[in-house]
């Protein structure tokens, strides 16, 4: 099997030993705040875990900049300036839906080599649904290769939106009083609502900061399913920036009007 597909079933088997069996199982002893409201469980643990010690082995030279270990060092962000590929692993993202017992959650994987997304996964492992792509060879899922839905003049757009517009204004709520989208539809996990874009089902994902494990990954997936990504400021994304506003969207239609109502985020 190539990198790639080894990836995925490195992915696949932590969610499996690591995720699944925790859902819906979790006690008060799996389950501590990194910082105020930030929380991590078990499964984060075990799953950054077991994929570290199989994606260095998978790639000799190769280095790891997992959520949980920058959680403890945050010096490991330097790693991406290095010369060696890093994985970038977010092991549960969406951890508060896990931790009670909802739906909405999903691992995410990206392969960086000198500030530049290489490759990247996302998996759902309740719905069994694994989106990857590489740079150059588009965005796949299950052998079929994706595109963004598409945007002709009067379809309704639909996508996430997180951060504030304004002093008291969220971004979301000035979205829904323009008019000009159709729903906002905050699933409280990045990984899922770009694989809503990459599937067709969703037209753009905002997130006003820009943290390697959360976006690295979806950046490309959009960018490979014939999407746009890049920060909402309209510079290249750099996973090596982690406090600037991130916009994701399935074609120019959706990027101008979340840019015109928008503007910028704090």
């Amino acid at each position: 099997m190539s990198l790639q597909e080894n990836v995925a079933t490195f992915i696949r088997e932590a969610a499996a030993s690591e995720i699944v069996p925790r859902f819906r199982t979790l006690t008060a002893a799996d389950i501590r705040e990194k910082k105020p409201g930030d929380l991590v469980t078990t499964a984060d643990l075990e799953t950054e875990r077991v994929l570290t010690a199989r994606l260095m082995a998978a790639l000799p030279g190769s280095v790891v900049l997992g959520e949980e270990a920058a959680a403890q060092d945050a010096t490991r962000f330097a790693l991406l300036s290095q010369e060696a590929p890093v994985w970038v692993i977010d092991p549960v993202d969406g951890t508060a839906n896990f931790a009670r017992g909802q739906a909405g959650f999903a691992v995410i994987v990206a392969r960086i080599e000198r500030r530049v997304v290489q490759a990247g996964w996302i998996y759902d492992p309740l719905g069994d649904v694994m989106v990857m792509a590489e740079a150059g060879g588009g965005a796949w899922c299950d052998g079929r290769r994706l595109a963004v839905a598409g945007e002709g003049e009067g379809t309704p757009i639909i996508g996430a939106a997180y951060g504030r517009a304004a002093p008291g204004e969220r971004a979301a709520k000035r979205l829904e009083a323009s008019g000009r989208v159709a729903a906002i539809r905050n699933l409280g996990c990045s990984a899922l609502e770009y694989v809503e874009i990459a599937l067709g089902r969703a037209n753009f994902s905002l997130h006003s900061r820009s943290l390697p494990w959360d976006h690295a990954a979806g950046m490309l997936i959009t960018a490979e399913a014939g999407g746009i990504a890049g920060f909402l400021d309209g510079s290249a994304y750099d996973p090596g920036i982690i406090d600037r506003a991130v916009l994701a969207c399935a074609g120019p239609r959706s990027w101008a009007i979340l840019r015109e109502v928008v503007g910028s985020l704090l």
